[in-house]
């Protein structure tokens, strides 16, 4: 018997109830007694009821509304589902939304709900996600949905990270109309960000791989928590990544993002080993992740693990979502982060949202002239030659520059 089969069984039992109490001409207090002894009886059937209408709703408009059978799941029985996108793993059944808030089994399926379903559309410069060794000064066709699969207590996009597809505006974009919007807005890559683009994984994929075949690149911004399977696959149709790295604090991380360590250091390697381009953003915040000794560590990790010519920056925090009370990041702490993680041995560290602090052009670890400056998020001069040398001794510049 089909789960749909079971859910009209549900529904008959229901109804069947419901019209012997009514046609027994019962006083108020012995219908609503009745209902009662029903709902007890037959719990679950009325949540099928819901379940049921749902289900129908969904098949008629599900294109309309970004509903589509998701990847990367596997089915528990005839109605429950785990999804295996990411470290979560939720165990759903029909009805129930996973952690992200945008992936719930329907009939034994896992279907995503913001399929080509955006409800964020920018042009970008690229430097603003940040991206500073790849493409500079080009533009990048930014694109989001609701949802996340993190709580980030500081969360800037939180509006639309931390809500579900029905409590945001969105609109129907399809991938071919995104690789469309960012030939026709002149834009060099198709960014995946402000939300979590792990958690619009199917959309993304698709996007990705019809950006490709036009000759528009991909790049994604996230919080690196996704499983290996479909970070594996995922990395075969994008050219660069810039990863929250939050902390080396494992408490940190889990108390205040709702993150695993061990999680997103594994997401950096694959994607380092499947060869992505790849930059850190870490956001410092006041009294939480501040300590100097676990941003030595962190600087440490990365260079023994993925290499000195990773770059980092150093974000400041500003009050948001459940932080407000607390204060922006002291720009002494930022250069001072910054300081520690050039004597950790990394090539090239940059203080964000600090405009003019001086730490947001490029440098050449042959010479140390400044070969790209900037100001904000604009490049006012770019001395490394198409083939990643510098202009002034030849020395290599890690990144991709064209």
């Amino acid at each position: 018997m089909s789960g749909e089969e079971k859910i009209a069984g549900h529904i008959r039992k229901v109804l069947s109830s419901l019209s012997g109490m009514i046609n027994a001409k019962l006083t108020r207090r012995q219908f609503l007694s009745g209902c009662v002894k029903a709902g007890v009886l037959c719990g679950s059937s009325m949540w099928a009821l819901e379940g049921f209408f749902r289900y129908k709703a969904y098949a008629a408009i599900g294109e309309k509304r970004g509903m589509r059978e998701a990847m990367y799941y596997e089915k528990m029985g005839d109605e429950a589902v785990k999804c295996l996108l990411c470290p979560n793993n939720c165990v759903l059944s029909n009805g129930q939304r996973g952690f992200c808030r945008v992936r719930e089994p329907l009939g034994g399926k896992l279907y995503t709900l913001v399929y080509e379903l955006a409800c964020a559309v920018h042009v970008d410069p690229i430097e603003k996600k940040p991206f500073y060794h790849f493409l500079p000064g080009s533009k990048s066709f930014s694109i989001a949905t609701a949802g996340c699969n993190s709580r980030c207590k500081f969360c800037q996009n939180w509006t639309i990270s931390q809500s579900s597809p029905e409590e945001v505006a969105s609109r129907r974009l399809t991938c071919d109309q995104v690789v469309e919007g960012a030939i026709g807005n002149g834009c060099s890559a198709i960014a995946y960000t402000y939300s979590e683009p792990t958690v619009f994984y199917e959309y993304m994929l698709d996007t990705a791989k019809r950006a490709r075949k036009r000759g528009v690149r991909n790049i994604v911004v996230t919080g690196g928590k996704i499983s290996p399977d479909p970070l594996k696959e995922l990395c075969g149709s994008v050219e660069a990544v810039n990863i929250d790295l939050k902390g080396m604090d494992p408490t940190y991380l889990s108390d205040v993002c709702a993150q695993d360590l061990d999680d997103i250091l594994k997401t950096i390697l694959i994607y380092k080993r499947e060869g992505v381009w790849v930059e850190l953003t870490n956001l410092i915040v006041p009294t939480m992740n501040d300590n100097m000794e676990d941003i030595k560590r962190m600087a440490s990790w990365v260079v023994e693990n993925a290499g000195p010519d990773v770059p980092m920056h150093f974000s400041r925090f500003w009050p948001q979502y459940k932080l407000r009370s607390l204060y922006p990041t002291p720009v002494e702490t930022l250069l001072e982060a910054r300081e520690v993680a050039i004597k950790a041995g990394l090539h090239y560290v940059y203080v964000g949202n600090v405009p003019g602090s001086g730490s947001e052009s490029t440098s050449c670890p042959s010479c140390s002239k400044t070969v790209i400056k900037r100001i904000g998020y604009r490049v006012t001069e770019n001395n490394v030659r198409p083939d990643g040398t510098c202009s002034f001794c030849s020395g290599r510049i890690a990144g991709v520059w064209v």
